[in-house]
Formats: structure tokens, sequence, C-alpha cells
């Protein structure tokens, strides 16, 4: 069975880093664990008391995530960050004490899930700064805000952007310039104390040792360079993070010599893909090799093979790749059936193959 390996010190490394990072520069942040889609072996083997004893909150997009977080860390604070359904109040209350917002009545079905449970739920309103994505209008912040403020269940502690996830808008200074603005007319208008400035992701990390982050921005939800050690703003390597956290690897189930060109008349493939053959390759053969896994557990985009080979074909459950002569530059035969491939995965690559039953999870 392909196997990801998880280099579990590595990640820990790195989150304290950032927790110390963050508090040079006061401010406060949540890791946000969605990769790993609450696996309670990572929630187990990661967070533990030393490495999270900085960090404000942990947060997840799914609340069956946030549930096995409570179950593995009772008296951890959690954060849902994305806007709720609303038929899942009752559930968001339960396992989560802050929530993203941008729907008033889900806000409101909150409120009476917390009546119900006699608590106050911690809410933080997202404002629309350009993405499309969540976001409530700024035309109609005000009225939005005086409308949650009249609820006897729900604090408001903050308000917040996302930027760069959907479209790739960039989190330049004027965009958060324009949050922390609203932050202080909210304030201003309803006498009202917001503690977080919630506009800092993995992606707004490079801007910030360059002064290009207004300072009441004082709140990060972060995963991506907890987890792999980049920001999505350039794809490099943020300060002393280790990037070397994942490792893939997929077994060679069959190696041959094989034409390069099908045989046969070729069509649309099981999976709707048709491969597009030169006529040079006609008389050509190479060693093309299987791999066992597939399409299910992994796109073939996502991952970066070690050696030099080439993508040949995919189906739910194998990927082929071609290989070429199969030579060392000495002539020796470089692989065979049993042998194991290596590829660097990306966010997204870790994200699925964490969450296939046909791949291995390794901790280390």
């Amino acid at each position: 069975m392909a196997e990801l390996i998880i280099h579990s010190d590595k990640i820990k490394e790195n989150i304290k880093y950032l927790s110390n990072y963050f508090e040079s520069h006061d401010i406060e942040w949540s890791l946000i664990t969605k990769v790993f889609s609450g696996d309670k072996t990572f929630l187990k083997t990661i967070l533990t008391e030393g490495v999270i004893e900085k960090i404000n909150s942990v947060g997840d997009s799914r609340l069956t995530s946030l549930r096995n977080l409570r179950e593995v860390n009772p008296d951890i604070r959690t954060i849902y960050i994305k806007p709720p359904a609303k038929i899942y109040a009752d559930d968001v209350v339960e396992y989560a004490d802050i929530s993203l917002n941008t729907s008033l009545s889900t806000i409101e079905a909150l409120n009476a899930s917390a009546k119900k449970k006699g608590i106050v739920h911690k809410v933080i309103i997202m404002i629309e700064l350009g993405e499309l994505r969540e976001g409530v209008n700024r035309e109609d912040i005000i009225d939005f805000y005086q409308n949650v403020f009249d609820l006897s269940h729900i604090e408001v502690i903050g308000i917040g952007s996302n930027l760069g996830c959907m479209y790739g808008v960039e989190p330049t200074y004027d965009k958060l310039l324009q949050l922390t603005l609203y932050k202080e007319l909210i304030s201003a208008k309803f006498n009202k104390d917001l503690k977080f400035v919630t506009g800092g992701t993995s992606i707004t990390l490079p801007l910030l040792d360059k002064g290009l982050v207004p300072k009441e921005v004082n709140h990060y939800r972060i995963g991506e360079a907890a987890f792999f050690g980049i920001s999505p703003l350039d794809g490099k390597r943020f300060k002393n993070l280790h990037t070397d956290t994942f490792e893939f690897y997929a077994n060679i189930i069959e190696l041959e010599e094989k034409n390069m060109v099908p045989d046969g008349i070729i069509g649309d493939a099981n999976i709707g893909e048709t491969t597009v053959f030169k006529p040079e390759h006609k008389t050509k053969t190479s060693y093309k090799a299987i791999l066992d896994f597939g399409l299910l557990d992994v796109d073939k985009k996502d991952i970066e093979a070690e050696d030099d080979m080439s993508f040949v074909g995919v189906t739910s459950d194998m990927l082929v790749i071609d290989l070429g002569d199969n030579k060392t530059e000495s002539g020796e035969t470089k692989f065979k059936v049993g042998d194991k491939i290596r590829f660097i995965p990306n966010y997204m690559a870790v994200a699925r193959l964490l969450n296939s039953k046909f791949i291995d999870k390794i901790y280390k």
C-alpha cells in the first residue's frame, strides 16, 4: 500500500516557531488543522501541551473534526472557520467556542442554541473585501452588527476577512487597512471593543516583516505555513520553518518495456482523458511502471516526483509513469518491481491522501 510519511517533530517545531514569531509581533493566532480532517492520531501526536500553549485556538472547517478535537482535548479552545450551516447551530455551539459568520439568521440560530445551553457563543463577523467568497457586503455592515449586538447569548469578538483563497485576491496593505477602518467605525458607532481583527493567513506572513500589514490586524489563521513551512503568496519557505514535513511513497507493482502508443481505436478513457501521441512515438518503446495509487487517492498535479519520470495515465486506483530506458548513468537497471517511488505532496495532495482509506499514514 502507498504511504504518506508525516514528520511530526518538524511540524511541532514549525508551530512553536510561529508561536514565538507572533508573540514578538504582539499577534494572537489560530492553528488551522483542516488538512488533517480531524485525524485523531494527528491530534494526539501534534497538539501536545508544549506545542499549543501559546496558540489562541485550534480551528477547522468541519464539525466532525472539532468533535474529534474535543474528544482528544476537551479543554482546548476551538474555532469554526467557515460560515456554519444554520441547521447545525446546536453542534457549532457544542464543539466550537468561536465561529466565523456572515448570515444573520444563522447567528440568530446560534444565539438560540447558546441560550438553551446557558452559555455565550463568540462570533467573528467576516467582511467582503473583494475575494467574493464569504463576507458581509460592506454597505450592510452597520445594520448587521446592530442586529447581532442585540442578541443575548452572542458575543461579537472581532471582524475578519478572507483573501487569496478562491480568486487569489492578494491581502494588500490597502485591503487590510479597510478592514481595520471598519473595525474603528463599528467600535465608535456602538461603543463596543472588538478584540480581534483577523485578516492574516499564511499568505499574509511575508508582508508582516515588510511593514505591509496594519498593526491593528492582531489575529492570524494559519494552516499551510505551520504544516508545510511555506507561504502561498510566493510559494517560498517562510523564515526558518521546515518544508520537508511530508513524503509520499508509492510501490511499483508492474514494470515492463512496452510500446509508447496503445494498440487499437483510441477514445475517451474511463476517467474522461485521452492522451495525444506524436507520430514518432509509434515505433518506440519505453519502460512503464504501474504504481499502487490512483485518482481516488490524489491528483497527479499535486505531487512532484523525486526522480526523472513522466506521467502516462491514471485510473481510479493505479497510476502509470514512463521511466524511459530505466537505466542509471552507469547503465545499471534503475528500478524494479517492489521498489518505491518518492513524491513530494503539496497541501491539497496531503489533504486528499489523509482522507483516503487506501493510503497508510505513518507518523515519524
